[in-house]
């Protein structure tokens, strides 16, 4: 079906030829990449790696490929296990390893798995760095480590989740007390990953209520899991239907984090961001950035904080470097995504639902209160299938030659910004598409932007 190799790591659906899809030879070749990258940044030093995933049918069989890979290039592994995302990042630096690796295709359905590669701070890899592991797999310039000096496979029980949410309970800005007095009770949809093993544990430690579907880590998802309204009809009708507070939804590896009022209304995963860094920036103002799919509404909230909002090339890697080159106090991306440099550099649904329970707690606010002081804005997401020769070139440069006296950015893709509204065009990291995205003060003139685009680049290829 599709093998996606990038600097970010690689994607692609299970079974199936070499090359084609994800198959355990092309796990077995990106993983001796890596082992390499590993070997010549860190030359003569005896390597430790950490090694996690989400609850994915295909996830024990790619851990133990990957592992075992890693163990014959004389590495040694921390096996893990079940865990999240943001868990595993922590884990790198908690364990003073030199990398990491999660086996995770985050929103991806089931059939997908990927490797999604960590430098020794817990991050994901640069370019310049991606750049040459795929060289690396170019050549096949790997070997492996004779029989005395194989890497031992040791395990890790709790997937480091517990520490993970120790630090965040410890965070300042996490108000336990006043969330326990605010008595909330929540409905949550793990939709069967490792959220289920994560968020009952949170929650119980700031005394929080809770009704959870879909929270045994089988792997088997109930429904397709990008935590998009349309997918969340089951959580959504729960709420209306009973007394609850808010509604928590995480992606399979818990990176990215909806949420839905005390209506049954979805707050909206491009406000999860702006939630929490309007909270974080009421107590510790700085600057902020987020991608350059993401939405105004995080520029509307730094403008009233007065502090400056920079945008970033998405990608979780872009904003974080961002983030770092203008010392950022709090930043992420529009799917719901928020990343807190004084916790850690990455994205982590954990540490955004104990901000913004700590935020509703200190205002004694509802979700839907919260979001109606908030700049409203309306998104369109749309995605078009390409073929391999598509010309992202030939868009930017006719988008551009239209819209002369609007304010035009292509360092991700194209993205045109009008008074009251913006589109941006750019190619998938992840998927062999263009995604559309289009944003205004209505949800009517955001979806007639999007398609008038779209009409438009139908037109022209």
């Amino acid at each position: 079906m599709s093998l996606i190799k990038s600097i970010s790591g690689i994607r692609g659906t299970i079974g199936g030829k070499p090359g084609e899809n994800l198959t355990p030879l092309d796990a077995v070749q990106f993983a001796s990449a890596y082992g390499k990258w590993m070997q010549e940044k860190f030359p003569g030093k005896k390597l430790k790696t950490v090694i996690g995933r989400d609850a994915r049918l295909s996830g024990p069989m790619i851990q133990n490929i990957v592992q075992n890979t890693l163990s014959g290039m004389g590495i040694e592994v921390v096996d893990l296990g079940l865990s999240t995302t943001p868990s595993v990042e922590m884990a790198v630096t908690g364990l003073n390893a030199d990398g990491g690796i999660i086996l995770t295709a985050s929103h991806n359905p089931k059939q997908w798995n990927a490797l999604k590669l960590l430098n020794d701070k817990g991050e994901f890899l640069s370019a310049e760095d991606g750049k040459k592991l795929l060289e690396i797999i170019e050549k096949e310039d790997f070997e492996y480590a004779p029989v005395d000096e194989l890497g031992k496979i040791e395990a890790y029980p709790g997937g480091y989740i517990n520490e993970h949410i120790e630090k965040i309970i410890n965070l300042p800005e996490v108000l336990t007390e006043k969330i326990k007095n605010r008595k909330f009770k929540v409905a949550i949809d793990t939709v069967n990953s490792t959220g289920g093993l994560a968020i009952p544990v949170l929650l119980e430690k700031l005394g929080v209520e809770y009704d959870c579907m879909y929270c045994e880590p089988t792997g088997d998802f109930p429904h397709n899991p990008e935590p998009l309204e349309q997918n969340l009809t089951a959580i959504m009708e729960k709420i209306k239907n009973g007394n609850f507070d808010l509604g928590i939804v995480v992606d399979p590896d818990v990176d990215r984090l909806a949420l839905i009022d005390e209506n049954g209304q979805m707050f909206g995963e491009e406000y999860t961001l702006v939630a929490a860094a309007d909270y974080i920036l009421s107590k510790k103002p700085g600057n902020t950035v987020s991608n350059l799919s993401s939405s105004r509404a995080l520029k509307d909230i730094s403008d009233k904080y007065g502090v400056e909002y920079h945008k970033a090339k998405t990608g979780e890697v872009n904003v974080v470097e961002k983030m770092k080159e203008v010392n950022a106090v709090i930043g992420g991306e529009g799917n719901g995504g928020v990343i807190y440099p004084a916790l850690h550099a990455g994205r982590d649904a954990l540490l955004g639902i104990a901000l913004i329970l700590s935020h509703l707690a200190e205002s004694g606010k509802s979700l839907s209160q919260l979001k109606n002081e908030y700049p409203q804005y309306y998104m369109s997401k749309n995605k078009m299938e390409v073929s391999p020769d598509f010309d992202l070139e030939k868009i930017i440069e006719y988008f551009s030659g239209k819209y002369p006296a609007a304010e035009i950015d292509t360092q991700d893709g194209i993205r045109i910004d009008f008074e009251n509204s913006w589109v941006q065009v750019r190619k998938s990291n992840t998927e062999p598409i263009i995604r559309i995205y289009s944003e205004g003060k209505t949800q009517e003139k955001a979806d007639e932007l999007a398609m008038k685009t779209m009409n438009e680049i139908k037109s022209i290829t």
